[in-house]
């Protein structure tokens, strides 16, 4: 069971490393609040997307591991004797309020990592919903007991994995460097995330705002809920049928980071390389131009729908105003920055481009992975074609208010200050930058699905960076000293909204905390002996068969969590619900797969199931459990392609192939 003590250190070792080797850097390239705020993020993006390629020549090790922090610790610390010219005029901090700010920052990331943790009920275990998104946990284990290129813990043929996992290859090395599991590492990792992004969107709101009150804006805005909740309450339903669709699930900074940290991730690098474009206009140093695309290739190997499409989007929108902004005398040398930076960029990604493009066409996907199709808001009601031209300004008017109630329309009222202020010229560039990049990630939401698995994951999680820019305005537009009339006007509309949203962060917070009391809790809290008994018989590259329903009722989506959790080996099969993000099946493969599995261990095996389960899947290890109708017509006990290794009180048998 994962130990809070132990997650605290992943936290606080993933902290202290990324944040001291990003300000290193961060304060050569960037002012002194953005350097501060931004660190988390540079540190992280810089150093996991060098490590990923090194440790796939040098080993992912656990020497290994500790050995390369040591050395970016004292990089960083000879970065830190080194004077800094620009940041000398810089003005002065209150410390104080950094202090007080950075701890509330702390305290607000630990309610996402909260929701990761096991919540003990007596001899019961339950667990949190967003639980479910973590089942990538997976994925940490697999990396950290097998190494690079990482292998498919979900399904094993092929084995190669599939999926931007820079963020779980980070978590796989705080397992190693401290000896933790895949699940306290994530833990970890998701409150370093949390903290990061807050520390970035804390110091981009100073840095514009010139008040460090703005900081302290970030973290309320932060915690806002959609207003779902309270629409419901409203109607006296959770079902808004037929007027409204149900709800894809964007909403705010704090749901989006405690689901989907590593999305989150990639909207940090996102915004900083928004930041270091900026930048670019007017300095074209190899640091600046390394850490530039350093920081995109680890936004896109996070999340390809944030940092390649969403990011792609707006970077092709902002070249030709970046291009108008550079002095002409000067515009050669930003072409040919910027062309060095794009080809690293591309050697990074490219296998995992690749390794994409080659599972979208094994799993069928017919035409484009991405396809343009508008937000569809109301759902029976007006009738069609009305309804389709009504759902395009109904996004704007009627669901990014009700996503994004407390940052929305103050955002979008504190960038326009910020717009007409007239900013320096390199303030005033990077204004436009994040502009462009929140509008990029607002329209990518409103009009662009992703057709690959059985979520538009692409609209659900493009909107983060500009979620992130939008929580900025805001907290511009609440410090506002230019007009006293539109700052209280943004403030009550901050709050209202806030406020309103009270209902959402209440069911979040009790959620996060309490988890969600389900039946099999207490079996789910004895399974983790069960997994330990597995292990002693499957080897670290055995593949391990159990009911892909087993604990099924324990997330909101039926889940193999118990595996996904304790089981520190990969699986044969997993699932259907996780096998359509890591499985290059068809929907018409992947369901055949699924029948055939849960049959065996419903009772039901026909002749050869199991054969094919061993020599098809290859299936090494093979568990039925009590609850498993299997139970009473074991396929596994007259078989003879497997023999009973370990039977337990009536509780479990563990089969291994002869």
């Amino acid at each position: 069971m994962a130990s809070p003590v132990t997650a605290a250190l992943c936290a606080l070792i993933a902290t202290a490393f990324w944040t001291l080797a990003g300000y290193a850097l961060a304060r050569q390239l960037l002012p002194r609040a953005l350097a501060m705020g931004a660190a988390g993020i540079i540190g992280w993006a810089v150093h996991s997307a060098i490590a990923l390629p090194v440790f796939l020549w040098i080993g992912l090790t656990p020497i290994s591991v500790v050995a390369t922090g040591l050395l970016c610790v004292l990089a960083a610390g000879f970065s830190l004797s080194l004077p800094t010219a620009d940041n000398a005029a810089d003005p002065p901090l209150n410390i104080g309020l950094l202090i007080l700010a950075g701890a509330a920052a702390a305290l607000l990331a630990l309610l996402p990592a909260a929701a990761v943790l096991p919540k003990f009920h007596g001899e019961a275990v339950q667990l949190s919903d967003p639980i479910f998104d973590h089942s990538k946990i997976a994925i940490v284990d697999a990396i950290a007991r097998l190494g690079l290129p990482p292998v498919n813990p979900v399904f094993g043929t092929p084995e190669h994995l599939v999926y931007y996992y820079l963020w779980h290859f980070s978590a796989a090395e705080i397992a190693l460097a401290v000896g933790a599991s895949g699940w306290e590492a994530d833990i970890g990792l998701t409150g370093f995330t949390a903290f990061a992004s807050l520390t970035l969107t804390m110091g981009l709101a100073v840095w514009l705002s010139k008040r460090q009150a703005a900081a302290l804006w970030v973290l309320a805005l932060a915690t806002a809920g959609s207003l779902w909740e309270t629409l419901y309450w409203l109607a006296g339903s959770d079902d808004l049928r037929p007027l409204l669709w149900w709800p894809i699930g964007m909403a705010g900074w704090l749901f989006q980071v405690t689901w989907a940290p590593q999305h989150v991730m990639a909207g940090g690098c996102a915004v900083v390389a928004v930041l270091l474009l900026a930048r670019v206009a007017r300095d074209q140093t190899p640091t600046l131009i390394l850490t530039l695309a350093l920081v995109i290739v680890a936004g896109f190997e996070s999340s390809t729908f944030v940092g390649g499409v969403t990011f792609g989007i707006a970077a092709l929108i902002a070249a030709p105003l970046l291009f108008a902004a550079t002095p002409p005398a000067r515009r050669l040398h930003v072409v040919a920055a910027l062309a060095l930076a794009a080809a690293l960029v591309f050697c990074l990604i490219a296998p995992f481009v690749l390794d994409q493009l080659t599972t979208v066409r094994a799993r069928g996907v017919g035409g484009s992975p991405i396809v343009i199709s508008p937000y569809s808001v109301f759902r029976d009601f007006p009738p069609l074609p009305l309804r389709r031209v009504l759902d395009l300004p109904a996004y704007w008017l009627m669901i990014l208010p009700i996503e994004l109630p407390a940052a929305f329309v103050a955002g979008v009222v504190g960038l326009i200050v910020l717009w007409r202020n007239g900013l320096p010229r390199a303030e005033n560039l990077t204004v436009r930058l994040l502009t462009y990049l929140a509008g990029a990630g607002l329209v990518a939401s409103w009009l662009l699905v992703s057709t690959v698995g059985g979520n538009n994951d692409l609209g659900l999680r493009a909107i983060i960076p500009a979620t992130i820019v939008l929580i900025v305005g805001a907290a511009v537009a609440a410090t506002n000293s230019s007009s006293r009339r539109l700052r209280v006007a943004a403030i009550a509309v901050a709050v209202i909204g806030l406020l309103s949203s009270l209902p959402d962060i209440v069911a979040m917070v009790h959620e996060d905390f309490g988890g969600e009391p389900r039946p099999g809790g207490t079996e789910f809290a004895q399974s983790s002996e069960l997994w330990a008994a597995v292990r002693r018989y499957a080897s670290p590259t055995a593949r391990v068969i159990n009911n892909p329903l087993f604990l099924d009722d324990l997330t909101p989506w039926p889940a193999n969590i118990s595996w996904a959790l304790f089981a520190n080996r990969n699986s044969c099969f997993a699932g259907n619900e996780l096998a359509i993000g890591f499985a290059p099946l068809s929907a018409r493969q992947r369901a055949a797969v699924n029948a055939q599995f849960v049959r065996v261990f419903a009772g039901q095996a026909i002749p050869d199931d199991v054969h094919e389960l061993a020599v098809k899947y290859g299936c090494e290890v093979a568990v039925v459990v009590r609850s498993d109708k299997a139970w009473e017509n074991d396929p596994f006990a007259s078989n003879s392609e497997y023999r009973l290794a370990e039977t337990r009180e009536d509780r479990w048998r563990i089969y291994i192939r002869r």
